[in-house]
């Protein structure tokens, strides 16, 4: 069986993002179902795969991180409302039995993501 994993990167301050609150969602036929909560630890990860062995299964799923909350502890507020607070990416999982990596690089006016490995 695959897994899926992510990791933040604080592209601002040129460090892993810490404390960065995450929540996935498994999308169907335009419900939303909320799987799991997590926050990234001192190297921008999360402490285990967000799905794995029976939870890892085809789909299209959205992972939500709390980009505002971060920067606004780390005292950058960048006025209100935010440029960006909560960055959504959704994304689909094809096969079950491959490993699924979904890095989130950001700034409080920007980011990126990208399939890693």
């Amino acid at each position: 069986m695959g897994k899926l994993s992510t990791h933040v990167l604080d592209t601002m301050h040129g460090k892993p993002a810490q404390g960065v609150l995450i929540r996935l969602y498994r999308l169907d036929n335009g419900s939303r179902e909320l799987l799991k909560t997590a926050a990234t630890n001192a190297d921008g990860r999360c402490d285990e795969p967000l799905l794995q062995g029976e939870t890892m299964q085809k789909g299209r799923y959205e992972l939500v991180f709390a980009a505002g909350a971060y920067f606004a502890a780390l005292g950058i507020h960048g006025g209100e409302p935010r440029f960006l607070d909560e960055i959504p990416i959704r994304f689909g999982i094809a096969s079950a039995d491959e490993n699924y990596h979904v890095p989130l690089v950001m700034t409080p006016w920007t980011y990126a993501t990208y399939r890693g490995s």
